[in-house]
């Protein structure tokens, strides 16, 4: 298949805790360093030992996907410019709140009840299509993609570099996803838009949704928000492996619409917010 403007999908096994990668599923090359820590002396796991502890089954396919990651990537230049007023009123002083509250003015209103009807259409007919495999692909994808994944991409880049700079760079997009997360919350408890489990219950009986339920509150998502922070960030310190980056951004993303988390304009406007954040960050810092 010929891949979308921007994103190609190269298939490959990782080094994925030795035996794991062929039992386990396709994946992108290097999501799991192959030297991996397996010390024992810390109290809660981290990143790397979650997901050894559950490797990841078979992803979604590219024709899948493709659409998803098309959309994502099609934010960028959006924000980018909108970025470009901040930095040009604000130079490269990091202001948390100050940005917090002008990145939230950026991102557009919730569509129209119209709008996200013809959304929740979409969602409906997806959840028709739904398999073992791919449910359990979404849910190790939701787990995982929030924070997990993008760590696990970041240790494989400190392999290579100095420590000193590994670490400023952990803290970096350890800063950039929890600033994504606080604004797309903010925006969420502002906007009130129930989730499409929550508007029709049977698409996930699972999450026990009583009549009349007003939240969880899916606009903007938050893990289109944060795994948009987190791809600006790590494209710009390794530009040869953003491709890869995208990839993943589209497969998290697209598990979010396949299990009803959230609405296609809800992914837009957190991929929109999570660009921002990752242009904020990587001017503060000094990248």
């Amino acid at each position: 298949m010929n891949a979308p403007h921007g994103i190609k999908w190269p298939y490959a096994l990782i080094a994925l805790l030795a035996v794991a990668a062929a039992a386990f599923g396709v994946l992108r090359p290097q999501l799991i360093p192959a030297a991996a820590s397996t010390s024992a002396a810390k109290k809660k796991p981290g990143a790397t030992e979650r997901v050894k502890q559950n490797p990841p089954p078979r992803l979604f396919g590219d024709a899948e996907i493709a659409s998803t990651g098309q959309q994502a990537v099609a934010q960028r230049k959006k924000a980018d410019a909108a970025f470009a007023q901040w930095k040009a009123a604000h130079g490269t002083v990091r202001d948390d709140k100050a940005f917090a509250a002008w990145a939230a003015r950026q991102v557009p209103a919730p569509p129209s009840a119209g709008q996200r009807t013809a959304e929740l259409h979409q969602v409906q007919a997806l959840a028709g299509s739904r398999t073992a495999a791919g449910k359990k692909a979404a849910t190790w994808l939701e787990l995982y993609g929030k924070k997990d994944i993008w760590k696990l991409y970041l240790h494989d880049q400190r392999e290579l570099i100095p420590a000193q700079q590994g670490t400023a760079e952990k803290a970096q997009l350890k800063a950039a996803l929890k600033l994504a997360k606080t604004i797309s919350d903010q925006l969420a408890a502002k906007d009130r838009q129930p989730a499409p489990f929550v508007l029709e219950p049977s698409l996930r009986p699972d999450k026990h949704i009583k009549p009349g339920a007003k939240g969880p509150y899916s606009y903007p998502s938050r893990h289109a928000a944060r795994s948009a922070a987190a791809v600006t960030f790590l494209s710009a310190l390794s530009p040869h492996r953003a491709e890869d980056y995208e990839w993943m951004r589209a497969e998290v993303l697209y598990s979010r619409l396949y299990m009803a988390g959230h609405l296609p304009s809800d992914l837009t406007a957190g991929t929109f917010l999570g660009d921002l954040v990752g242009d904020y960050e990587l001017a503060v810092s000094g990248h």
